[in-house]
């Protein structure tokens, strides 16, 4: 009994650490690649952190999250703009660090919430969740830059209108999506819902 009892921990700590690598090779793509959009081009990397959250649930969510962002910080090109703008904690601790960490409140109030209230509270969920992105960039953005500087101007509003059309792709997903989230339980891989 002891030795079945082995091969089921082993076979979660597997499954849930390629979802988690899985996880974060979906956010170095979807940092990676650019689609043409007014006024900025837009990545769909903070859907993707979304995305995660609501299906990964907040643990594996953010276990997935700190994972990406130590590749990151290791070295590894998983950011938006690495390797050309710098890799490792040289690039990890530039202008973007702020939204980077604002990741992990992104996917831990997206993996916590449930989404079965309606359209209206799914949207305000999301925002809400969405924001702590850019709270802490600005915030980050601030320290770094001066408060004198426009910092809505140069943070957050070139990014608005993307956001929108993320949120609104994931209202129409979060209902074909699975009912059930996948959450850890005691550090092992469960499938429950919140």
């Amino acid at each position: 009994m002891e030795a079945i009892n082995k091969i089921t921990k082993i076979e979660r700590i597997i499954k849930l650490a390629l979802l988690a690598i899985t996880g974060t090779i979906l956010i170095t793509i979807s940092a990676k690649i650019k689609i043409p959009f007014y006024p900025v081009p837009m990545t769909m990397q903070t859907f993707v952190i979304l995305l995660i959250g609501i299906t990964y649930g907040y643990k594996l969510g953010l276990a997935t999250v700190s994972l990406y962002l130590l590749e990151g910080m290791i070295g590894l090109p998983v950011f938006a703009s690495s390797p050309e703008k710098g890799i490792g904690l040289i690039y990890f601790f530039g202008p973007t660090m702020g939204y980077l960490i604002g990741f992990l409140a992104a996917v831990y109030f997206s993996g916590l919430f449930k989404y079965n209230k309606g359209i209206l509270n799914t949207f305000f969920k999301l925002t809400f969740s969405v924001s702590f992105i850019y709270i802490l960039g600005l915030f980050w953005l601030g320290i770094l830059i001066g408060w004198d500087k426009p910092l809505f101007k140069l943070g957050v509003e070139p990014f608005l209108l993307a956001e929108m059309f993320k949120i609104l792709l994931l209202l129409f997903l979060i209902p074909i999506l699975p009912k059930k989230k996948l959450k850890l339980s005691r550090g092992f891989f469960r499938k429950n819902s919140l």
